[in-house]
C-alpha cells in the first residue's frame, strides 16, 4: 500500500517538473504572491540544490559542488535558471553557469555582439602569430616599432 502511494507521488512530481512556463501578468507593487513549491537541500559534500515557483510565473533554480575542493584553491561551480513575465509581457528565460569563467548566462533575450569585421579577425590573426614583432616598447615619436 505504501509502495503505491510513494510511487503514485513520484509519478505526480515527475509530471509537474514537466509543466511548460506559463506567462502571468505582472503583479502590484505590495500584492501578497504565494510559494507554490519550494526545495533547499545541502549534501554533506558541499553540494547543493535549491528551488522556487511562485503563483505569478515566477520560478527559479540552482544546482552548485565544489571543484578541486581538496586543492589550495578550491572553486564553487552553481548551475541554474530562472523565469518571470517581463513588465512588458515578454517571457524572460535565463540559464546560466557561475565558476572560475565567472557568470555566464544564456538567454533568448539577451544581446548578441556583432561579427567581427573581417580587416579586424584578419588583423588579429596576424598578430597573435606574430608576437615577437610586438614588443611593445614605445619608440621616440610616440609610435610603436611593428
Amino acid at each position: 500500500m505504501h509502495s503505491a502511494i510513494f510511487v503514485l507521488a513520484a509519478i505526480f512530481c515527475v509530471v509537474y517538473a514537466q509543466r511548460p512556463y506559463r506567462p502571468v501578468a505582472p503583479q502590484t507593487p505590495g500584492q501578497i504572491v504565494r510559494i507554490l513549491s519550494q526545495t533547499n537541500d545541502l549534501g554533506i559534500d558541499g553540494s547543493y540544490r535549491w528551488s522556487f515557483e511562485a503563483e505569478n510565473g515566477i520560478s527559479a533554480e540552482e544546482r552548485g559542488q565544489p571543484k578541486n575542493a581538496n586543492s589550495q584553491d578550491p572553486i564553487e561551480e552553481a548551475q541554474g535558471s530562472f523565469q518571470y513575465t517581463a513588465p512588458d509581457g515578454t517571457p524572460i528565460q535565463l540559464q546560466y553557469i557561475a565558476n572560475e569563467g565567472g557568470f555566464q548566462p544564456t538567454g533568448a533575450h539577451l544581446p548578441v555582439a556583432p561579427p567581427i569585421p573581417p580587416e579586424i579577425l584578419k588583423a588579429l590573426e596576424w598578430n597573435a602569430a606574430h608576437p615577437e614583432e610586438d614588443d611593445g616598447i614605445t619608440r621616440p615619436g610616440g609610435g610603436f616599432r611593428g
